[in-house]
């Protein structure tokens, strides 16, 4: 795999040249399908070898990747998950994960901002870049490895002897964000030593809890004491151990109720959305809310309007249960997304699309289970590439921990 990627890279490297008589404010960048602005130091092209070249902040920006620039040495460091890239200011090769690449140019300082081969760095990080001479533009679609992906973990007894594991798995496969269910028996030193490592590794912490019956009034309380646990939880403890949000996972459509008196329970979870909100207002965590990708189709009762944005009127972040195991097509993961992913637009606000990796009795195209981590990271870049011009869309978010960490491999 390795082998073919720096064939291919040096393949590319030999065709990067752009066309050369474009000027420095005539070249504009796009990354899935967003014009980017440069506030600063704006793109140009190296007069002698014709590349475009970007702002080092670019590819941390848009590309995801972590930079590291080292004054003694002249000398840049990408990172993004297992691809290390290591170039030098006026050298023209860069190490790729260990071996040697040659290309045309080289980075170069330019008012006292690091530029470097715009080409180069992003076909390096797996992105695919199109250049289009009639609109003097350069067009990228990243890799979905860069995108932001969440997933749960419900056994936080597991926490007692895999944190290292765990964190390693997560950090090689992207993942950012972290769902941990809270168990008030579990000592709190456990939850700050594994916080503490996985913000180490850039990946924040959300805590986890939820079921059925907290769709009920009756449940007020215990919700109440979930929020009261984290708030104390986080009071004892610096930001570098806290959790950064909280994470409800209710889905009320289990119950009886949802089909013999719907708008009973549909009012009842509603009464406990508004107290989560009551109860979080002024607390600094983000609250995200998993729902059912067909949310959008229930009315608020005796209204015209959709649940969905109820809820994202309320919350910041909705992590919609799109449980197909194919991109394209009719019931695919893209066409379940788009009306809630418009819907948060219009209210600008963030939906993370959610695949499940667990065995499913709910029909064959539910579950990436029994298909390989290759399959699904294929139907994910296909849905990335249709679902990332939305302003919407913050990536995905894989169910759950255990079953995607033993996926097998192709």
């Amino acid at each position: 795999m390795r082998k073919w990627l720096v064939c291919t890279l040096a393949i590319m490297l030999s065709l990067a040249a752009f066309t050369p008589n474009i000027y420095a404010s005539g070249v504009k960048v796009s990354v899935d399908g967003r014009e980017v602005q440069f506030p600063d130091e704006h793109p140009f092209v190296d007069q002698r070898s014709n590349l475009t070249m970007v702002p080092l902040a670019f590819v941390s920006d848009k590309l995801g990747a972590t930079t590291k620039w080292n004054g003694n040495l002249k000398q840049i460091t990408i990172l993004l998950n297992r691809d290390i890239i290591i170039l030098g200011i006026g050298q023209n090769h860069a190490l790729v994960n260990g071996t040697r690449v040659d290309f045309e140019g080289s980075a170069v300082l330019k008012n006292g901002r690091t530029m470097v081969p715009l080409r180069f760095i992003s076909e390096a990080l797996h992105a695919v870049v199109d250049w289009q001479p009639t609109r003097n533009q350069v067009s990228i679609m990243t890799s979905v490895a860069r995108v932001p992906k969440g997933t749960w973990i419900w056994d936080s007894q597991s926490l007692k002897q895999d944190q290292d594991k765990m964190i390693n798995f997560a950090r090689i496969n992207g993942v950012t964000s972290i769902y941990l269910q809270v168990d008030k028996d579990l000592d709190p030193a456990i939850y700050e030593g594994f916080i503490r490592k996985a913000k180490n590794e850039g990946i924040q912490v959300e805590a986890l809890d939820g079921r059925p019956e907290w769709a009920y009034k009756s449940k007020q309380a215990d919700i109440q004491k979930f929020i009261a646990w984290v708030k104390a939880y986080n009071s004892t403890v610096g930001p570098e151990a806290s959790f950064t949000g909280l994470h409800f996972d209710i889905e009320p459509y289990a119950l009886s109720e949802w089909t013999t008196d719907n708008r009973k329970i549909l009012e009842s979870w509603m009464d406990n959305m508004r107290l989560i909100e009551k109860e979080t207002k002024g607390s600094g965590l983000k609250i995200a809310i998993d729902v059912p990708f067909w949310l959008n189709m229930i009315h608020v009762p005796g209204k015209d309007y959709s649940m969905s944005a109820w809820m994202l009127e309320k919350f910041d972040c909705l992590v919609i249960m799109n449980y197909r195991n194919q991109a394209l097509g009719s019931d695919g993961i893209v066409e379940n997304a788009q009306a809630m992913l418009r819907e948060a637009v219009t209210l600008k606000k963030k939906v993370v699309v959610a695949v499940e990796t667990v065995k499913s009795k709910e029909g064959p195209r539910v579950s990436f289970y029994s298909m390989s981590s290759e399959a699904m990271e294929k139907e994910l870049q296909s849905a990335h590439n249709q679902l990332a011009h939305y302003e919407s869309y913050a990536g995905f978010a894989i169910h759950d921990f255990r079953s995607w960490e033993y996926m097998k491999e192709e």
